[in-house]
């Protein structure tokens, strides 16, 4: 009886740390999700990667603005028709991830740098929420909100 009640209790204990080990594998991935976004979709100014990192109806609330994957694909157009070309470089700082059922909220703090030969010409900082769905695809972004952070 003894070894049944301990055996139990093994069993119970290794599915609770599995289940908790896959949801901060979530978190991770839903992490990387963003850092992706930024990295293929505002950085390297990619329209062919909205579909592998935001929903269908994806929305961007961007500091009193909405946007949608048509009106980023549109940013994208204008600024790469520039004759000259900025780098833009980012960092994050997450603040929390929470997971539930098949949805991640992340909240950070996101800093862009840009340059042009090696010279800094913009800097900015914002507080993002952002919250991942898990589709047939995997996860994607369904939605961002951005509010820009004056720098002293």
């Amino acid at each position: 009886m003894k070894r049944t009640v301990v055996f139990i209790l093994i069993i119970f204990i290794g599915q609770f740390s599995f289940a908790q080990m896959g949801a901060m594998q979530e978190q991770e991935i839903a992490k990387r999700l963003v850092i992706g976004a930024f990295e293929e979709i505002w950085s390297n100014l990619d329209s062919t990667m909205i579909k592998h990192y935001h929903t269908k109806d994806f929305l961007l609330l961007e500091h009193g603005e909405l946007w949608n994957n048509d009106t980023i694909r549109n940013y994208q157009k204008r600024t790469l028709e520039r004759t000259i070309q900025s780098k833009r470089k980012n960092k994050f700082d997450f603040i929390a991830v929470e997971k539930s059922g098949n949805s991640i909220w992340l909240a950070y703090h996101n800093y862009a740098t840009w340059t042009i030969d090696g010279k800094v010409t913009g800097k900015a900082h914002w507080l993002e929420s952002a919250v991942a769905i898990k589709t047939k695809d995997g996860w994607k972004l369904q939605m961002l909100h951005s509010t820009r952070i004056q720098e002293e």
